[in-house]
């Protein structure tokens, strides 16, 4: 098994297959599991300048796809969760701020610790699929442009070798 991990982690290792990497952890990092994809989007882009923007796209596309996964799961978890019918005032709350607010309440899935579980809530909540995949697309793009900016120009002393 320690073989099998090894091997994995030598096929995954930046930059020989950067994008790809970037790629799958983007995505395992947008659905619950506790996993932060900006180290490994920051590392390629430090290794390879001129990787920027492919980097952004595809980091952008990976945390998109693992938002519409989380979505379709807190989806199904609904369906399950409905059948007990007794909720907690704070958790009627925030039902019913994401009801008022709706697929625009996605932008915000790029926060930590509480984005990738907005995700499963608002499949939980049946909002509209492609709305709530588009706005989270807008705020994980945008997280990604702003995270690595700052660190390669706002602080670029801090991340040299």
């Amino acid at each position: 098994m320690q073989a099998w991990i090894e091997s994995l982690l030598v096929a995954l290792a930046l930059p020989k297959f950067g994008l790809s990497t970037v790629f799958i952890v983007s995505l395992v990092s947008a659905t619950l599991l506790p996993l932060g994809s900006e180290p490994a989007v920051f590392g390629l882009i430090k290794l390879n300048p001129d990787m920027y923007w492919p980097a952004i796209l595809v980091a952008t596309a990976g945390n998109t796809i693992g938002g519409a996964i989380t979505w379709w799961m807190g989806y199904g978890a609904e369906r399950v969760y409905e059948t007990v019918k007794h909720r907690k005032p704070v958790e009627a709350k925030a039902l019913a701020w994401l009801h008022r607010f709706g697929a625009k309440a996605c932008l915000l899935s790029w926060l930590p610790v509480v984005g990738d579980p907005l995700c499963a809530v608002a499949g939980w909540l049946r909002l509209p699929f492609w709305p709530c995949v588009g706005y989270m697309a807008v705020g994980k793009f945008a997280r990604y442009v702003t995270m690595t900016a700052l660190l390669l120009w706002v602080f670029p002393g801090r991340f040299t070798p």
